[in-house]
């Protein structure tokens, strides 16, 4: 579980990056799920746009895609939504106590 200075830490650098992997018609398949997994667990940190052909609401697909990859969700907007899950071999991005 994330505390409020480590999500704040995280959607700051969040605001630097661009999404990585699209939600399209297809919705969570899985091997939208598996690609996510594997980009969480090279980057860490993965924000994910929703295609306007997808119908769900981004408030709704990130707590179900963060369940399915076992990662938290740092911030939704709009159609957009971040991701985080500290990588299990080489972790890369060092959180706040």
């Amino acid at each position: 579980m994330l505390t409020g200075a480590q999500k704040r830490y995280l959607r700051s650098m969040s605001n630097r990056i661009k999404a990585a992997i699209q939600v399209g018609k297809e919705g969570l398949s899985g091997g939208f799920i598996g690609q996510l997994d594997r980009m969480l667990e090279d980057k860490e940190l993965v924000k994910v746009s929703l295609l306007q052909s997808f119908p769900a609401k981004a408030k709704q697909t990130a707590p179900e895609a963060a369940e399915l990859t076992g990662s938290e969700v740092v911030q939704v907007i709009g159609r957009k939504f971040v991701l985080y899950r500290k990588a299990k071999e080489n972790p890369v991005i060092v959180l706040p106590e």
